[in-house]
C-alpha cells in the first residue's frame, strides 16, 4: 500500500470512537462512517467523513474497516452474517476490532476472515476519552506479524503505545490483564479519596503528593480529580467496565486462576449499577461510598 492513504471505514462513534475517527480524519484518511444512531456520528460527518446507511456498504467501500463498539454481540452482529463485514468486505481488505470483546470470538473472527482472504486483527485499546481525544491510546494488538505491520501507521494516528501482543486473541487477552489491574486499583482510588475527605484533608492537596510517588497510577492522577469535583460523565462506562470484567473472570476460570479482587471491584460496579450509574463514568464508584 506504500504511500497511499487506505479508505478506512469505521463502526461506532461512540465516547472514543468519535475521537478517533476525527484523528484519523486529521491525518488525511478519507473515513467512511457509520453507526446505529446516525446523530451520535454528527460531530464525525461535520468534520469531513462519509455517512454510510449500513455496515454493508461501508465494508464494500473500505480498504480497512475499523469496529469499536460496546459488546461482543455487536461484534458479532457487525461482522457475521449476510449483512456483515466478513461477507461484504473486499478480498486483501484489512479488518481492525478494537472493541474489548473477548478472545475467543477474536480467534473466531480471525478464522472466518482468514477463510475470505481478509486480515484481521484484534486491537483493543486503553486510555479513556482523554487518551482517544488526545492519540494517545496503548493499542493491544493481536493477529500477523504482516498485517500488523501494514496497519501500523494507522494505529500510530491514533496511539502512542502499539504493541503486537502476539496470535489472534492476544490484544484481547492484554486488555483483560489491562483491566483486571484497573478493578483492584480503582477500589484503592476510591477508598483513598474517600479516607482524606473523612479524615478532613484537602483532597486536592493530598493527590499533589501520593499521585507523585508510589501510589502513582493513570487512574488516581486523571480519576481521582474527577471524583473530588463531583465530576462523574463518562471517559468510559460503568456499563462497559462491568461487561469487560466479565470477560476477565470467566477467562481467568477457565485458567484455574485466583481473582479475589477482580471478584470484589466486579460486586461493587455491580451494585452501582443497580443504583442506577451504568451510564456514569466509571469514577462513579467513589458514590458508592457514600451513599
Amino acid at each position: 500500500m506504500n504511500n497511499y492513504k487506505e479508505v478506512i471505514g469505521f463502526v461506532g462513534t461512540g465516547v472514543m470512537g468519535k475521537s478517533m475517527a476525527k484523528n484519523l480524519l486529521k491525518a488525511g484518511y478519507a473515513v467512511n462512517v457509520f453507526n446505529r444512531t446516525k446523530e451520535k456520528a454528527e460531530e464525525v460527518l461535520e468534520a469531513g467523513a462519509n455517512w454510510f446507511d449500513t455496515v454493508s456498504e461501508l465494508a464494500a467501500n473500505s480498504d480497512v474497516i475499523i469496529t469499536i463498539v460496546g459488546y461482543p454481540k455487536d461484534v458479532e452482529e457487525v461482522y457475521i452474517g449476510e449483512k456483515g463485514i466478513l461477507e461484504n468486505a473486499k478480498k486483501g481488505s484489512y479488518v481492525i476490532d478494537m472493541t474489548t470483546s473477548s478472545p475467543k470470538l477474536a480467534e473466531k473472527l480471525f478464522d472466518l476472515a482468514k477463510e475470505k482472504e481478509i486480515f484481521a486483527l484484534d486491537a483493543p485499546v486503553s486510555g479513556g476519552d482523554i487518551g482517544a481525544r488526545e492519540a494517545r491510546l496503548t493499542i493491544m494488538v493481536g493477529g500477523e506479524q504482516e498485517a500488523f505491520n501494514t496497519v501500523k501507521p494507522i494505529f500510530e494516528v491514533m496511539g502512542t503505545n502499539v504493541v503486537l501482543q502476539g496470535k489472534a486473541g492476544a490484544g484481547q487477552h492484554t486488555k483483560m490483564c489491562n483491566q483486571i489491574a484497573i478493578a483492584s486499583n480503582m477500589m484503592g482510588v476510591v477508598e483513598s479519596m474517600v479516607y482524606a475527605k473523612k479524615a478532613g484533608l484537602d483532597p486536592e492537596n493530598v493527590l499533589k503528593s501520593i499521585s507523585a510517588g508510589a501510589a502513582g497510577s493513570w487512574s488516581l492522577s486523571n480519576l481521582a480529580p474527577r471524583m473530588i469535583t463531583n465530576d462523574f460523565a463518562p471517559g468510559f462506562y460503568v456499563k462497559h467496565f462491568i461487561k469487560d470484567m466479565k470477560i476477565a473472570l470467566e477467562s481467568a476460570k477457565e485458567m484455574n486462576m485466583m481473582s479475589p479482587g477482580l471478584e470484589k471491584a466486579l460486586s461493587l460496579y455491580e451494585q452501582l449499577a443497580v443504583n442506577g450509574e451504568e451510564n456514569s463514568g466509571t469514577q462513579a464508584l467513589f458514590k458508592l461510598y457514600f451513599s
